[in-house]
């Protein structure tokens, strides 16, 4: 057997080398061509309004979902999302006034060192 380091080179014992061959020029090719059509103005208006309106359409399917997620997360007696995101807010809020607590506490801790030593 003959090997070729050229792999557009004929091997009369490889019988499908022709069509590997034409796959990968095939291949190449259009490759090319799509990078040229992909980088055109063309193709980038004509792909943001198609997902403009893709996003429009499904809006109401988004909505429903929503409302039937919220009524099946409701029977089983699971918070929803904006469940959550209300207790983690209320939660961020009562970490923000503890730190709140934490400084004036430290304040006063300090307040309390100086006047003690001031009067030993």
């Amino acid at each position: 057997m003959s090997q070729n380091n050229n792999n557009t080179a004929f091997d009369l014992f490889d019988p499908t080398g022709m069509l590997k061959t034409m796959r990968n020029e095939n291949m190449d090719a259009f490759a090319k061509a799509m990078v040229q059509l992909v980088n055109t103005d063309a193709y980038a208006d004509a792909t943001g309004k198609m997902l403009d309106t893709w996003l429009a359409s499904s809006g109401p399917y988004r909505k429903m979902l929503d409302a039937s997620i919220k009524q099946a997360l409701a029977g089983m007696s699971l918070p929803s999302r904006e469940e959550v995101t209300r207790l983690a807010e209320r939660l961020t809020n009562i970490e923000f006034r503890l730190d709140d607590l934490d400084a004036k506490l430290d304040e006063i801790a300090v307040l309390l060192r100086t006047a003690s030593a001031r009067n030993s």
